[in-house]
């Protein structure tokens, strides 16, 4: 579990498929055309895929839990793990509507920076995300990531049409910097 700055994100499992219903719920988010949110009815399944890649150990999930109020708002998690190239991506986040725009994103992303960098020493952490998801584009940038470039036809939307994915990343030694940069954002002062 990792927690602070207002959030908690505790390790998804199958108790949790209600509460995610609720969030996907807040602002009918499977209706973006260009993310991977599921609908209501498929959560249960999307928990399923989230699970099976944690016992493969190439994705670490978790739901989003805004400590205020204790209410689920959304899920995100670590994927795409390479152990041998000290390399995580964080992806796979989505929030309810409502808390879209606040500080939520910056504080998980915080909380998972932290323990990817300061605690698994990982030398990259990556994001990506579709070409067409511009609020997601802008608010990796905010984070402090560098974009890396767009791969061409790199996998399928839910839709069936082929996607381009835009990757970024973050290295080693560019998170102090990101980290400061966060924590000033999160209202922070002093502490780097």
């Amino acid at each position: 579990m990792l927690e602070g700055y207002g959030v908690h994100l505790e390790p998804l499992n199958e108790d949790h498929a209600e509460g995610l219903r609720a969030a996907v719920a807040d602002g009918n988010l499977w209706e973006l055309w260009f993310t991977a949110v599921p609908r209501p009815e498929e959560v249960d399944a999307y928990i399923a895929v989230a699970l099976a890649g944690e016992r493969a150990r190439h994705m670490l999930p978790w739901v989003v839990r805004d400590l205020q109020t204790g209410r689920i708002v959304g899920s995100t998690r670590y994927h795409d793990i390479i152990a041998d190239a000290d390399r995580v991506e964080i992806g796979y986040t989505w929030y309810a509507r409502s808390l879209q725009g606040t500080l939520l994103n910056p504080a998980c992303k915080l909380l998972m920076m932290q323990h990817a960098f300061d605690t698994l020493s990982a030398g990259v952490v990556g994001f990506r995300t579709d070409p067409f998801n511009f609020r997601s584009q802008r608010a990796i940038e905010r984070l402090g990531a560098k974009k890396d470039g767009v791969i061409r036809h790199h996998s399928r939307r839910r839709n069936g049409t082929a996607r381009d994915t835009v990757m970024y990343s973050i290295l080693s030694h560019e998170w102090p910097d990101v980290k400061r940069n966060l924590l000033y954002r999160l209202g922070v002062r002093g502490s780097v």
